[in-house]
């Protein structure tokens, strides 16, 4: 089953059970895909949004979350800063498991040796190889700075 249908069957299952938080939240999901789609229609791209399409707009959603959610902590309200984590929480449920430290860095000496990298020029062609292989499954925001340690 792909992914849109996976959050579709999803939000069907949360409405069947008056679950209103749940049933927001992958709302937001569906119209979120439905804005890529549609900016991909516009782009000429006629394959339409595949399921790594899915997952980077899972990723980015649950980052701005995270953003959201210490912002309404330093703020002081917790409430809302509960909300976000919940929604992260109902994302995360469609998203690939998260790679241990260990797999981590297994997946980024393999694709330094992919694409045969040997410098930091190369550090681009390796975080490209890695976004398409492990999207959702690793924080890339930390898997750069291990990746330019390596090349250095």
């Amino acid at each position: 089953m792909d992914m849109r249908s996976r959050i579709t069957t999803g939000l069907k299952e949360a409405m069947k059970s008056k679950d209103a938080a749940r049933t927001s939240t992958l709302r937001l999901i569906s119209a979120a895909i439905k804005d890529k789609d549609i900016a991909l229609r516009g782009e000429g791209d006629e394959g339409g949004l595949t399921d790594g399409h899915v997952l980077a707009i899972l990723g980015k959603m649950v980052k701005q979350r995270q953003e959201s959610a210490r912002a309404y902590e330093e703020g002081g309200r917790l409430d809302l800063a509960e909300r976000e984590r919940d929604e992260i929480t109902v994302i995360e449920e469609f998203l690939p498991r998260k790679l241990s430290d260990d797999e981590v860095a297994a997946a980024v000496d393999k694709a330094i040796r992919a694409v045969d990298a040997s410098s930091i020029r190369d550090m681009g062609r390796v975080m490209g190889a890695l976004k398409a292989d492990y999207t959702g499954q690793m924080d890339f925001g930390l898997v750069g700075p291990m990746v330019k340690e390596r090349l250095a």
